[in-house]
C-alpha cells in the first residue's frame, strides 16, 4: 500500500499461498532455528589454569630446556607436562584416562590440541625424554618466572617434609625411591615416596621441591633442601630486575634439628626461625607465668612470651618461650584421650592377668606394659606395679599421680621454644614467621586431597617416571596456589577446592543445528554465571579463551 495523489492505493501484491501452506512454511522455518542437539563442556576451570600456564610460558620454558618437539610427536614435551599439571589441578586422572576426560572439556577449542595426540603412550614418551637434571633446571626457571610474574615475596620461606603412600609392588626393583618407612598417612604396609617443599609465606607457593626415598628420616634431607634453597636464592639475586632479598629467612620445625643441620644452615648464610623441643630447655619451662607478657592481643589473642639466650646446638642463640592458651587447651584434650586409651589397655591386661589365663613370663608382660605407656607424658603421670613371679600369679595395679599430672600441664602444655638468629626482630615478627609453617603443611594436605591438586593416584612404577610425576604434581600445586593468591588479592577468600568449584560451574554449551546441506552448524556460548563467577572470570581473563559470538 502507498499514497497516490494523497489517497491510499495498493501498488503491489504477492501471493503467499493458502493458510495451510503459510502454516507449514512457518513450522519449517521454526525447525531450522531450533538446535537439534546440545552438548555441555567444562570450561572455566581448565581455561583459568591454562591461562596461568600461558602467563608463565610453562610450555616454552620446558621446551627450551628439553629441546624442540620430534617430527613424529603429536605435541612437544612441554605441552604434555603442562597438560599433565592442568589435569592434576582440575580432575586428577591416569594418563590412560586423560583423552576421554579432555573430550568432556572445551579445551580443544582454545588450545588447538586434539584428543588424538593425547594417547597415554605419548605422555610416557614425553616423560622418558626429560632427564632428572633437566627437571631441576626447569624448576629453577619456572620459580624465577613465578617470582617475576606474580611479584612473590621471598624474604621468608617455610620448609617441611612429608611422604606419600604408593601401591608399588614389593618385588619391583625399578623404583628404589619407593621404600617402607615411617608412614605419615599411617599406611605402614605400603612403600613410600618422600617429598620436601619450601613455600612462600606470600600465598604458600612452592619454590623448591625435593623427592627422596621414603625410608630416609626428614632430618637427613634437610641439608639437601638447604643447598637447593641457597642455590635458588643465589640465582635469583643475580637475575636482573627480580626483587630477591639480600638475606633470606628459612622457617622449619623441630623435626629438622641436629647439630650438623644448624652448622650447615649457618654456613650457607641463610637466616632462620625454628624451634627446639621443650625438653631441650627445661629451665625455661619452669619460669612462672608472670614472667611472660602478652605478645599482640589483636594478632595472636592470649599468646604470651619471654625471650632470653641459651646455648642451642653448641652456639648461644636467641630463644623465645611462648605459651598459647589455645594450644594448651588442645593438648590437654589430646592428653586426656591418650591417657584414657592407655588406661583402657592396661585395665584389659590387668583383667587378663587376674584370670590367671596367660602364660607369658614377667619379661613379656613388662614389655607389653611399656609399649602401652610409650608416650613420655603418660609415663610421667601413670605408675604401675606388676607383682607375682609366675604367669598365674601376675597381678597389675595402675594409678594416676594427680600431682604429676598438674605439674605436667603447668610445665609443658601450650608452650613452644622458638630459636632464631634474628636478634633485631620483634617477638611478634618471630612468632608470625614460625606460624607460617602452617603454609607448607597446608600444601601437603592439598596434595593428599584426592579430588583436586592430588599426588594420587600415581600410576607409575619406575624411579624416573615417579620423579617426573612428582614434578607435575608440584607444578600443579604451584599453579593452584598462585590462582588462590590472585583471588585473595582481589578480595575473594576461597580455598583451592572452592574457587575451582566456582570456576567449574562456568561451562560451555554447544548448540548443534540441523544440516541444510554440508556439515551441521554449531554455536557456542557460556552458561549463566553468578556474581562470584563473574569476578573469577575477570581475575583469570576467561574472556580470552571464551567462544567468540558472531
Amino acid at each position: 500500500m502507498a499514497r497516490v495523489d494523497g489517497k491510499p492505493k495498493m501498488v503491489g501484491e504477492v501471493y503467499l499461498g493458502s493458510a495451510a501452506e503459510i502454516g507449514k512454511l512457518h513450522k519449517s522455518r521454526e525447525a531450522e532455528t531450533m538446535p537439534a542437539q546440545t552438548r555441555h563442556l567444562g570450561f572455566g576451570d581448565t581455561a583459568a589454569v591454562w591461562g596461568v600456564l600461558d602467563r608463565l610460558d610453562v610450555i616454552g620454558v620446558i621446551d627450551a630446556v628439553v629441546g624442540p618437539r620430534r617430527s613424529d610427536a603429536g605435541a612437544s614435551v612441554g605441552t604434555y607436562l603442562a597438560l599433565a599439571a592442568l589435569n592434576r589441578v582440575v580432575s586428577p586422572t591416569s594418563k590412560l584416562g586423560f583423552a576421554p576426560w579432555w573430550k568432556t572439556t572445551a579445551s580443544e577449542r582454545f588450545t588447538r590440541i586434539k584428543p588424538g595426540v593425547l594417547d597415554h603412550r605419548r605422555f610416557w614418551d614425553a616423560m622418558h625424554k626429560i632427564t632428572v637434571e633437566q627437571l631441576a633446571e626447569i624448576e629453577q626457571r619456572l620459580a624465577v618466572a613465578m617470582i617475576d610474574t606474580f611479584r612473590l615475596d621471598m624474604s621468608a620461606l617455610a620448609l617441611d617434609m612429608t611422604n606419600f603412600a604408593t601401591y608399588i609392588d614389593s618385588g619391583n626393583d625399578k623404583a628404589p625411591i619407593a621404600q617402607r618407612g615411617k608412614a605419615k598417612q599411617k599406611r605402614t604396609d605400603l612403600r613410600l615416596v618422600g617429598l620436601g617443599l619450601v613455600v612462600t609465606r606470600d600465598g604458600g607457593v612452592p619454590l623448591v621441591s625435593h623427592a627422596y626415598p621414603g625410608n630416609k628420616p626428614d632430618v637427613t634431607q634437610f641439608p639437601a633442601m638447604i643447598d637447593l634453597l641457597h642455590a635458588r636464592h643465589t640465582a635469583l639475586v643475580t637475575e636482573a630486575g627480580l626483587r630477591a632479598p639480600s638475606t633470606m629467612t628459612v622457617i622449619f620445625d623441630a623435626g629438622q634439628n641436629s647439630v650438623s643441620n644448624f652448622t650447615h644452615l649457618t654456613d650457607t648464610g641463610l637466616s632462620f626461625v625454628g624451634s627446639v623441643p621443650p625438653s631441650y630447655c627445661t629451665d625455661l619451662l619452669a619460669l612462672p607465668a608472670t614472667d611472660l607478657t602478652i605478645v599482640d592481643q589483636a594478632r595472636f589473642g592470649g599468646l604470651s612470651a619471654v625471650e632470653t639466650r641459651r646455648i642451642i646446638y653448641g652456639i648461644e642463640r636467641r630463644v623465645i618461650l611462648t605459651h598459647s592458651p589455645t594450644l594448651h587447651d588442645k593438648q590437654a584434650i589430646g592428653f586426656v584421650q591418650t591417657l584414657t586409651k592407655a588406661q583402657g589397655q592396661l585395665a584389659e591386661l590387668a583383667a587378663t592377668l587376674a584370670r590367671g589365663k596367660t602364660r607369658r613370663p614377667t619379661e613379656k608382660v613388662t614389655e607389653e606394659i611399656r609399649s602401652i605407656i610409650h608416650d613420655p607424658w603418660v609415663r610421667r603421670v601413670l605408675t604401675w606395679d606388676l607383682t607375682g613371679s609366675t604367669p598365674a600369679e601376675h597381678r597389675l595395679t595402675v594409678t594416676i599421680n594427680d600431682d604429676a599430672r598438674a605439674a605436667l600441664e603447668a610445665e609443658v602444655f601450650g608452650k613452644r621454644i622458638l630459636v632464631t638468629d634474628h636478634d633485631d626482630w620483634p617477638i611478634t615478627d618471630v612468632v608470625a614467621a614460625y606460624r607460617s609453617q602452617s603454609d607448607v603443611e597446608f600444601s601437603f594436605r592439598q596434595l593428599k586431597d584426592p579430588t583436586v591438586v592430588s599426588f594420587s593416584p600415581m600410576n607409575h612404577w619406575t624411579e624416573h617416571n615417579i620423579r617426573v610425576h612428582t614434578f607435575t604434581c608440584v607444578l600443579a600445586l604451584q599453579i593452584a596456589h598462585l590462582m588462590r593468591r590472585e583471588a585473595e588479592h582481589a578480595g575473594l577468600h576461597l580455598s583451592v577446592a572452592d574457587f575451582l568449584g566456582q570456576l567449574a560451574g562456568i561451562q560451555e554449551t554447544v548448540l548443534i543445528y540441523p544440516s541444510t546441506g554440508g556439515r551441521p552448524k554449531a554455536r557456542r556460548m557460556l552458561t549463566e554465571t553468578t556474581p562470584a563467577q563473574d569476578q573469577l572470570a575477570e581475575i583469570f581473563g576467561l574472556s580470552t579463551w571464551a567462544p567468540k559470538q558472531t
